[in-house]
């Protein structure tokens, strides 16, 4: 693993909001989170072989729902990890190409990264600082955890990949409907 490539060359320090993170995307270009200022953002960290990862169908499903009564302020992130269980061993190519044909997959999958340990991305250092899980465990315990964020860039919820996707509407619904 490269740690000094530029995925890994941003400053936790500097970083006071989700807008300052840069990820890359499935071809390694970055994408400013800042581009998303004023949405509501739900990040899923996925994997293609994992129990979870039916839920991509109800990601997708609420994904779509939502965008439909709010096109421009709504988007869901996934970020392919093969860190729990070896279950995300695909290139990034491979992960994009399952997600389309299995789940018929259209908000962006995310250039693949680790979540924890030495390795974690800057984004993740900073999302499981902002909302510890449960027990105030600040690790991510397993594929398919999620965070909301608001569109004032804070973290609103953070849930289990136990949590359905199709029961965080309310809650992503209540985001949508406080005004930027």
């Amino acid at each position: 693993r490269d740690t000094h490539s530029p995925a890994y060359s941003f400053n936790m320090a500097s970083a006071t909001s989700f807008y300052d993170f840069k990820p890359l995307d499935k071809t390694g270009k970055e994408v400013p989170l800042s581009d998303y200022k004023g949405k509501v953002v739900l990040i899923v960290n996925t994997a293609s072989k994992c129990g979870f990862t039916p839920q991509y169908a109800g990601l997708e499903k609420l994904y779509k729902d939502l965008k439909e009564k709010n096109p421009d302020d709504f988007v869901v992130l996934g970020f392919p990890c093969n860190q729990f269980g070896s279950q995300e061993p695909g290139s990034d190519e491979e992960i994009q190409s399952f997600c389309q044909l299995n789940y018929g997959v259209s908000f962006p999958i995310m250039k693949k990264i680790e979540v924890n340990g030495d390795g974690t991305h800057p984004l993740y250092e900073w999302l499981k600082n902002e909302q510890a899980g449960l027990m105030g465990l600040r690790r991510i315990k397993w594929n398919f955890e999620k965070f909301l964020i608001g569109r004032d860039g804070k973290v609103k919820g953070r849930w289990a990949s136990t949590t359905k996707p199709e029961s965080l509407e309310k809650d992503i619904v209540a985001e949508l409907e406080k005004k930027a």
